[in-house]
């Protein structure tokens, strides 16, 4: 059996907002190749991700959103026949083409397949090379690169259909994951810890936050060693209180050093110490069940190695 799943689709690829946008099809490119190159790939069980439905997209969106996004796709299929523009706006930076919507539900399948796996026992954990990411979107609106939460959907998939109690949510992004807080805050199943640059987009994460929510801001240029201390100081602890069943990662490497979508100062040897740690409560609590889905990460060198650093601890290949 191989411990660690690769959940991946070519649909992915298809979803592109434009020359020059930073969320990119070459963003997966990059992470491939250098799982190819490293031989990391070899021993990954590589799967296709499947569609999520509208009835799983439901678990963590209103249905206000799927038909909003349905229709801006329906009409632009419409508009490019008759010579119109090759993509439509949801946000200054947010942009979707004819294949977004297909990309964003194979985004949200390869986190549900994955967990599906994990909790079968198929596998003991897994990562999701999809885009596009995901925990911007909040229950009823797009933004900021994202279309559907993929994480709190495998979450609260995890939750009502395998009959957890209670689920963890890792997110290391640059970003504060405005979307996951969105939909589940309050939510007593779930605990959700976080570092992110601060004041910085999506400009939130630091008012009011739900107990269930350990969010924890840091300046620019704040450095892994820094954020090492947090994650022990107060990460851990709470984890270990916790006691999740399952732990979802929401991995954005876009706080590395070279990402200049962000001012951190984090390198890949960070990314892989949190994972590690990340680890050791899942196997300690959670039967080492771990389902990991991509989110930033622009710097293409610096996002393929801090990838392939993140799944050499998943699969115990340090």
């Amino acid at each position: 059996m191989n411990a660690t799943g690769y959940f991946t689709h070519k649909d992915c690829h298809l979803h592109e907002m434009g020359p020059g946008h930073p969320e990119c099809p070459e963003r997966l490119c990059a992470i491939e190749d250098r799982l190819l190159a490293s031989g990391v790939r070899d021993v990954l069980a590589i799967r296709d991700a499947a569609l999520a439905t509208s009835a799983d997209v439901l678990l963590a969106h209103d249905a206000s959103l799927i038909a909003s996004l349905n229709g801006m796709s329906a009409r632009l299929s419409e508009e490019i026949l008759a010579g119109g523009p090759s993509h439509a706006q949801i946000d200054p930076d947010t942009q979707l083409n004819v294949h977004t919507l297909n990309a964003a539900l194979r985004a949200s399948g390869a986190v549900i397949a994955a967990t599906d796996a994990v909790m079968a026992g198929e596998i003991e954990n897994a990562f999701c090379a999809v885009r596009p990411p995901g925990h911007h979107a909040c229950r009823d609106m797009a933004m900021g690169f994202c279309f559907f939460n993929n994480i709190a959907i495998g979450a609260r998939h995890a939750l009502e259909r395998h009959g957890l109690k209670r689920v963890a949510i890792v997110d290391f992004d640059v970003h504060h994951g405005n979307g996951t807080e969105n939909i589940l805050q309050g939510d007593e199943r779930v605990l959700m810890v976080s570092f992110f640059q601060h004041p910085f987009f999506p400009y939130s994460g630091t008012e009011d936050p739900a107990p269930n929510m350990l969010n924890l801001p840091v300046p620019a240029y704040t450095r892994g060693m820094d954020v090492r201390d947090l994650v022990e100081t107060y990460w851990i602890p709470r984890l270990e209180e916790f006691k999740p069943e399952m732990i979802f990662i929401s991995a954005g490497f876009d706080a590395h050093r070279d990402d200049d979508l962000g001012q951190m100062g984090l390198v890949e040897q960070d990314f892989a110490w949190i994972t590690q740690r990340v680890k050791d409560v899942a196997r300690r609590h959670a039967k080492g069940r771990i389902v990991s889905s991509l989110e930033g990460g622009y710097d293409l060198p610096s996002l393929a190695r801090s990838v392939e650093a993140h799944i050499r601890v998943l699969a115990d290949l340090y």
